[in-house]
């Protein structure tokens, strides 16, 4: 499938996500339908790993991805966690197994969560 493709079953014509955000891993919910719009910012998240080993921020391994669900409320996750700081970020990582990130908030912005495509499922 092509990656326009792709995009077009994800993002509605007013840009929102069609379908429900999940963990990779054990698919809990993140986000419901329709409550994220895509963006496409260049992030660096560290590579996919525990809670714990995100918070000490030493792991320079990772990926400078583009594609985003952006949230402006953190009330508007259905299940999400976040790690200490990491100077002035916090990693998103999935509430119930703790895998991440899946995402990225900068303290400064506080109406700014960016959860990476590439790091989730959708259903």
């Amino acid at each position: 499938m092509e990656q326009a493709e792709q995009l077009s079953e994800l993002v509605s014509a007013e840009g929102r996500n069609r379908k429900a955000v999940l963990c990779q891993r054990c698919g809990s919910r993140v986000l419901q339908p329709g409550t994220a719009l895509f963006s496409r910012r260049q992030l660096f998240l560290p590579s996919m790993r525990k809670k714990p080993a995100l918070a000490d921020g030493s792991n320079p391994d990772g990926d400078l991805l583009q594609e985003h669900w952006l949230v402006d409320d953190m009330f508007i996750f259905e299940n999400v966690g976040f790690t200490k700081d990491v100077g002035n970020i916090k990693f998103l990582v999935c509430a119930d197994c703790e895998i991440g990130p899946i995402g990225w908030h900068c303290l400064d912005d506080k109406n700014s969560f960016y959860v990476a495509l590439e790091r989730v499922s959708h259903e």
